[in-house]
């Protein structure tokens, strides 16, 4: 992924306005970020547990989202696996929201997925972070085709998001 500006990410969003785009929370250390090892980024919220946001780069142009997420889960002690990137946790994974663009949105239309917490997958994918004993199940795929088939899973999520 090629880096972002705060300012490219912040035009990006396609679900929710321009006034909550300005306003909402970017990191500041986009320039330390792995950007050779990702292929989205994923960020949470600090003053906002409930909040998360990601961007990505589709078809040559920057997309971002802002997700729901809930903050106390009753059952984190069992293992749940992202739908994104494959990677089991125990209590790693959180059901993402996202309300859809434009006038969907705007009636209350969302879509969600279970998506790694702390939104890493392309670093758990390449093996960069490490979710624990039996979090990267054994396959036959190579990297290449992993990380391939993580980019899918958050395209098409993306896609029902501006659908």
């Amino acid at each position: 992924m090629k880096p972002m500006t705060e300012r490219e990410i912040r035009t990006a969003f396609v679900n929710c306005t321009k006034g909550e785009a300005k306003r909402l929370f970017i990191p500041h250390d986009l320039a330390e970020r792995p950007w050779d090892d990702l292929d989205f980024l994923g960020w949470r919220d600090p003053q906002a547990p409930d909040r998360a946001y990601l961007a990505i780069e589709l078809d040559g142009r920057a997309t971002a989202l802002a997700l729901r997420c809930p903050t106390h889960v009753p059952w984190r002690t069992r293992r749940s696996m992202c739908s994104m990137c494959v990677t089991t946790h125990t209590g790693g994974v959180s059901l993402m929201v996202a309300a859809k663009a434009g006038r969907a949105g705007q009636q209350g239309n969302s879509v969600g997925a279970y998506i790694c917490s702390d939104l890493a997958c392309p670093l758990y994918v390449r093996g960069r972070k490490n979710a624990g004993v039996g979090a990267r199940l054994h396959e036959s795929l190579t990297l290449e085709e992993k990380i391939q088939r993580t980019v899918t899973n958050l395209s098409a999520f993306v896609a029902k998001v501006i659908a």
